[in-house]
């Protein structure tokens, strides 16, 4: 996390606390305890908290290292996105609401309670085949194309290939900011980062003492996701993987993907912890693109967030190593 003012202090400690945004709202991941706070239509503050696994309750998976990037990551995009539904949920009220389609009338006679669980399977479907279009089916077609006018090395290639994808990346989420709703969801990322900074820096949780802290965190998902688009630019020179087959070689990424995640993970909790000259450089692009990511939360914002936090702090404190 880039630094805060002197008028600040220093970090008391490095917390384990993590978040993230969720549709009004944010959800908290604590060692023992997770949370989420949603602002209702009706102006209140929602919160609902429940047990994790964590600490020396984790399983062997979760604990060995680059294997347990993975683990942590799929764990955490499941999870993640099931906050999402639910408070999406909590959004809907019945006022004025329409009378349901022929078509919608139908799909909830046949799909009945299992109609959200299949919403919910399509929707990740679709969000994955996103991905693999964007970020690794794209990028070597047109390199492909490329191919056939100009004679590139295969390392060149590679590197062309990860500035692409890092490229599509910034422009997707530049995007995505111009939508009112993911602009407001940039703010409750933003009042995350700044309520765990606050927290870092052993300041009671007040709303104006979070609006002083820097919005940036070197362990945000958005460093994260930069991290695995440079790391399998490494991987890929490596396996030395082949250009003749787009379709092969992006079935190869695909199985190298947990190498390259596990990889990153490592270095982001290494960021995490630890504040130098390398680790600065390391987290400098990732906090470069949370400029996108995050905006200036308001003040109801910070108050979801600040209540999320309180629910998953230890009863005695963390353990500051």
């Amino acid at each position: 996390m880039s630094k805060s003012s002197n008028s600040l202090g220093e970090e008391k400690f490095k917390s384990k606390i993590g978040g993230q945004a969720v549709i009004e709202g944010v959800m908290m991941r604590g060692i023992h305890t997770a949370s989420m706070a949603n602002r209702l239509p009706n102006g209140e503050i929602d919160l609902e908290t429940w047990p994790i696994r964590g600490g020396n309750d984790l399983p062997w998976y979760r604990k060995v290292p680059f294997i347990r990037g993975v683990f942590s990551f799929g764990i955490s995009l499941i999870d993640g996105y099931k906050c999402l539904m639910r408070a999406a949920d909590k959004q809907m009220t019945d006022d004025g609401e329409e009378e349901p389609s022929r078509f919608e009338k139908w799909i909830e006679e046949k799909l009945g309670d299992k109609l959200m669980p299949v919403i919910s399977f399509i929707s990740i479907v679709l969000g994955l085949g996103l991905a693999i279009l964007l970020f690794m089916l794209v990028p070597s077609l047109i390199l492909k194309l490329l191919g056939k006018f100009f004679e590139m090395p295969m390392i060149v290639k590679n590197i062309i290939e990860g500035i692409l994808k890092i490229a599509i990346f910034i422009g997707y989420t530049a995007l995505t900011g111009l939508s009112k709703d993911m602009r407001r969801l940039y703010e409750y990322h933003g009042a995350e980062h700044k309520t765990i900074a606050c927290y870092e820096h052993g300041q009671e949780l007040t709303v104006e003492n979070v609006k002083q802290h820097c919005r940036f965190h070197p362990r945000c998902g958005t460093s994260f996701v930069f991290l695995v688009l440079f790391i399998s630019i490494f991987v890929t020179t490596i396996f030395n993987l082949s250009w003749s087959n787009v379709l092969l070689r992006v079935l190869c990424k695909l199985a190298l993907l947990p190498v390259v995640m596990g990889i990153s993970y490592e270095i982001i909790r290494l960021a995490g912890k630890y504040d130098n000259p390398v680790m600065r450089a390391v987290s400098a692009p990732g906090l470069w693109i949370q400029r996108i990511t995050t905006k200036e939360p308001e003040a109801d914002e910070i108050e979801c967030a600040i209540a999320a936090l309180k629910a998953v702090i230890p009863e005695g404190g963390e353990d500051a190593e």
